[in-house]
C-alpha cells in the first residue's frame, strides 16, 4: 500500500529535475497525479514512464507564469480525477547572479513572473479548490536556500523569500480549514537549470560563489523528492507553516 493510494495531486515543473522525479514517486506511491509543465513532448515522455506504476499520470501543458493557464491547470485536474487532494508547486527559474545595482527590468520581471507570480496563482486556485471541497489540501511550495541566504542574484533571493511569506500567511490564513502549507528548500541539486540559466554577472557570482566553499556533495533530484514525499503525506500531519532546509548542511555555517 503506498502512502498517496488514491491521493489527487498537482505537480508543476514536471517536465525534469525535481517535479519529473516527484511525478515519478507520487505515482509509486499510488496517487494520481496531473504532471504540468511547458514542454509537451517531455510530459508525453513522462507519462508514458509511468505506465504500469500503481498511480496514474495525465498530463496538462502549463505556464505557471500565466493565471489562466493555472486555473486551466486545476481544472483539468479535477476533471480528470474527480478533485484536488496535493499540491506541489516547483516550477521555478533561476537569475543571473547580478546584484541590485546592475539588474535589469527584464530579468526582475522574468524570475518574479514564474517563481513569484506563478506560484501565487498556482496557490490562488488550489486552495480556492480546497475550500470548495471542504476537507482540506496540501500543499508543498518548492523554495530555496536562497530564501535567507545569498546564493543567488537580487531577483532570485527576493522572488524566493516571497514565496516563503507566502506559505506561512497561507498556513495561517487555512490552517482551521485544514490546508496545510510547508516549503520545502533546496540548496545545490542536479537538475538541467544549469544548462538554462542565462551567463552570470561577473561580479554578482564573486560574491556568491564564496558561498560554494561550504557546499557539500550536489543533491539529486530524488532527494528533493522524497522530502516533498514526507511533506504531502500524513507522516507530516502536524507540520504546517514550516521551512523544511533539504541542502545536505550547506546553510548551516
Amino acid at each position: 500500500m503506498g502512502r498517496l493510494d488514491g491521493k489527487v495531486c498537482v505537480i508543476t515543473g514536471a517536465s525534469a529535475g525535481i517535479g519529473r522525479a516527484t511525478v515519478l514517486l507520487f505515482a509509486q506511491e499510488g496517487a494520481k497525479v496531473m504532471a504540468a509543465a511547458r514542454r509537451k513532448e517531455q510530459l508525453e515522455e513522462l507519462v508514458k514512464e509511468c505506465e504500469g506504476l500503481p498511480g496514474e499520470v495525465d498530463y496538462c501543458v502549463t505556464d505557471v507564469g500565466d493565471a489562466a493557464s493555472d486555473a486551466n491547470l486545476i481544472k483539468a485536474a479535477v476533471e480528470r480525477f474527480g478533485r484536488l487532494d496535493i499540491a506541489v508547486n516547483n516550477a521555478g527559474v533561476m537569475d543571473d547572479n547580478t546584484a541590485i545595482a546592475d539588474m535589469s527590468d527584464e530579468m526582475l520581471q522574468k524570475v518574479f513572473q514564474i517563481n513569484t507570480f506563478g506560484l501565487m496563482y498556482c496557490l490562488r486556485e488550489e486552495c480556492k479548490q480546497f475550500l470548495a471541497q471542504g476537507d482540506g489540501g496540501v500543499i508543498v511550495n518548492i523554495c530555496s536556500v536562497g530564501a535567507t541566504h545569498q546564493t543567488a542574484g537580487a531577483a532570485y533571493c527576493a522572488s524566493k523569500g516571497a514565496v516563503l511569506s507566502v506559505t506561512k500567511n497561507t498556513a495561517y490564513m487555512y490552517k482551521d480549514a485544514e490546508i496545510r502549507c510547508n516549503a520545502l528548500s533546496p540548496g545545490g541539486v542536479v537538475t538541467d537549470i544549469p544548462l538554462v540559466m542565462p551567463p552570470a554577472d561577473e561580479f554578482g557570482f564573486s560574491r556568491t560563489s564564496e558561498l560554494l566553499n561550504f557546499s557539500g556533495e550536489l543533491a539529486m533530484p530524488e532527494d528533493l523528492a522524497d522530502a516533498i514525499l514526507f511533506l504531502a503525506s500524513d507522516q507530516s500531519r502536524y507540520i504546517n507553516g514550516v521551512e523544511l532546509k533539504c541542502d545536505g548542511g550547506w546553510t548551516s555555517f
